[in-house]
């Protein structure tokens, strides 16, 4: 008799250990091999050549060495099955840690495809509380990314993810708001997250579907075909969901023209400020940063790059300003910062390593200086005013203690 080990998630779904090795998957990107956690089980093979009448003709000793054989590949299965579960208990169990669920890092240096991952990601690190990145490609129970677990509690959605990090832990970026203001942010959190999010996934993987595509860090001997399958499948899932949503019954050239419009907004709400909402950062800067670094780092050659490298260049400022302030192990070649209607392919790999636990404290300061050494090596580019992209963040400590002075 002969047998496999598989693993199942309910009994009408087995995935056959015996034909697959490794399993990658993401709706956006993934080169993480996917945790399993199910029911592992051992089972005989069908007979399609007779191999199963034919035992009764076998010996004695050949019938118990089938036997053995299935009974040592059940306890085999049973302890492997153990060990995931350990293992999965000691990746989320960890007292008091964030533990952040998002998709796998892309093959460009952008720490991720998805807006609303590096919104989640970048809050985090602006509210500097220390989280761990579990790149299991799982949804939430509502199909979304990101979402968090907190000393076995779960929260899902990022605006619900924040505010239970305010309530549970004391994060507050709004503190220096006025009730106005805070109705502000969040008119253009909502203007950003529902009208611009769709312009940006049009150009994402409609328009530019080629260069995401190349973007999506799928591995294994079938990572093309794969790469192609999540692409498409992506395509159409956004398709469906913008034309529910509306935006989507609209002409290429009128979802360009509204995605146009609400950039022009917020490079008129940003104008010369360093933030949106004034000298210092508050919660709707991780959202717009989260969408407008779509448009900076993955959409090369398109429209909104044109945009916000040309004509909105406060915006690409703004970007570049989060960047170095919360992302410093992001790297980004500071001569290719302006729009220049050349591309390159995005097929090299990440220079953005999974830092795991991250704390910000412990972290960005070294790399930090770091990066401001290597910059500084660079011939500062500058704007249409004659300021320089970069020296609005060399004072910013000095900036915001004459504030609070």
């Amino acid at each position: 008799m002969y047998w496999r080990i598989g693993v199942a998630w309910t009994r009408s779904c087995v995935v056959d250990f015996g034909r697959n090795k490794s399993l990658s998957f993401g709706l956006c990107s993934s080169d993480e091999q996917l945790s399993l956690y199910g029911y592992i089980i051992a089972y005989p093979l069908q007979d399609f050549g007779g191999i199963m009448s034919a035992l009764g003709s076998d010996s004695w000793w050949r019938k118990s060495l089938y036997i053995t054989g299935g009974a040592l590949l059940a306890a085999a299965a049973y302890l492997l099955h153990e060990l995931l579960v350990i293992r999965k208990e000691q990746e989320l169990d960890s007292k008091d840690a964030i533990i952040l669920h998002q998709f796998s890092r892309p093959k460009s240096g952008v720490p991720s495809l998805s807006p609303f991952c590096l919104k989640m990601e970048t809050y985090l690190r602006m509210v500097d509380l220390p989280y761990q990145n579990y790149f299991d490609g799982k949804l939430s129970p509502q199909g979304k990314m990101p979402w968090i677990e907190y000393n076995q509690e779960q929260v899902y959605g990022s605006e619900f993810i924040i505010d239970f990090l305010e309530e549970r832990l004391g994060a507050n970026l709004n503190g220096g708001l006025s009730a106005q203001e805070r109705a502000v942010s969040r008119a253009i959190t909502k203007m950003v997250e529902e009208h611009f999010y769709w312009t940006i996934a049009y150009c994402q993987w409609v328009e530019n579907l080629e260069e995401t595509k190349r973007m999506l860090a799928v591995s294994g001997p079938l990572s093309d075909l794969l790469r192609w399958i999540l692409s498409h499948v992506t395509r159409g899932l956004v398709k469906r969901e913008m034309y529910g949503h509306g935006i989507g019954r609209f002409t290429r050239e009128q979802v360009y023209a509204l995605m146009e419009k609400d950039m022009r907004t917020l490079a008129t709400l940003l104008g010369d400020k360093k933030y949106i909402m004034g000298p210092r950062v508050s919660t709707v800067d991780a959202a717009v940063f989260g969408h407008l670094a779509q448009a900076m780092w993955t959409l090369p050659g398109t429209r909104p790059e044109q945009l916000i490298k040309g004509e909105f260049i406060n915006l690409a400022m703004y970007c570049e300003r989060i960047r170095r302030k919360f992302w410093p192990e992001w790297f980004v070649d500071v001569d290719d910062f302006y729009y220049d209607g050349s591309s390159e392919e995005a097929d090299s790999p990440s220079q953005l390593p999974d830092l795991g636990l991250y704390t910000h404290s412990d972290s960005f300061h070294d790399e930090a200086n770091s990066l401001s050494r290597s910059a500084t090596s660079h011939s500062l580019d500058s704007d249409r005013t004659g300021h320089s992209l970069f020296d609005s963040d060399m004072d910013a400590e000095h900036s915001e203690a004459e504030l609070k002075c």
